[in-house]
């Protein structure tokens, strides 16, 4: 596995990201990457994950010099199927660039991974993520709390007015938006700032958002 450098002068910003899902932290070598990582812990699809996980080599066809490439995640599905990731903006792909995740994608169809490219994530959608990651934590899973929020939202509602509706709003909204970052409620956070006309509806354990595009299943 490859380390994350730190020195003084550096450019990028390197961290490490407390991995709700799995209670582990996870490192990133830039912001686009934090947000990426912050995206994972989002999925309730993502089970594990892993920064930097490999090396891969190979030879250059056209030079027959070595090639070295750290992708920069492993992913576990809840299905068990891995998939690697490598982040990078799309402004930010030459043509050696471009090689190597070519590369890298038909070495991972010889395994049986999926490989994806990924570039810096929607603002809006970031945006939303930093808010609802503050309710990321476990102790934001009140079950009584979370039973009225359940009751309030089984028929869409506007995201304040639902809150209130469920309690005293300094005691309710905490919990929404952390049972809205774990998926048990959804709004279209992907498209959509957060605020409190927000329509919030019934969650994936409710079947209501089956339909919706995995995080880990474009490239955007």
């Amino acid at each position: 596995m490859r380390g994350f450098p730190s020195f003084r002068g550096q450019r990028n910003w390197p961290g490490l990201w407390w991995f709700a899902s799995t209670g582990e932290h996870v490192g990133f070598e830039s912001w686009v990457e934090r947000d990426r990582v912050m995206a994972f812990d989002a999925d309730p699809d993502i089970v594990g994950i892993a920064s930097q996980p490999m090396w891969l080599s190979w030879a250059d066809a056209g030079t027959g010099g070595s090639v070295r490439h750290a992708p920069d995640y492993f992913a576990r599905r809840a299905d068990g199927t891995g998939v690697l990731v490598d982040v990078r903006p799309n402004d930010r792909i030459d043509d050696r660039d471009a090689a190597v995740f070519a590369a890298t994608a038909r070495v991972c169809a010889r395994v049986g991974w999926d490989y994806l490219r990924v570039g810096e994530l929607d603002p809006v959608w970031a945006a939303n993520l930093r808010w609802l990651a503050g309710y990321r934590h476990p102790r934001t899973a009140r079950p009584a709390v979370a039973a009225r929020l359940r009751e309030v939202f089984a028929a869409s509602a506007p995201l304040l007015a639902g809150a209130a509706k469920a309690g005293d709003r300094i005691a309710t909204l905490p919990v929404l938006f952390g049972m809205l970052w774990r998926g048990e409620l959804t709004a279209q956070v992907q498209t959509t700032r957060l605020g409190p006309t927000t329509i919030v509806g019934p969650g994936r354990l409710a079947g209501a958002d089956k339909d919706r595009e995995p995080i880990l299943g474009s490239t955007g």
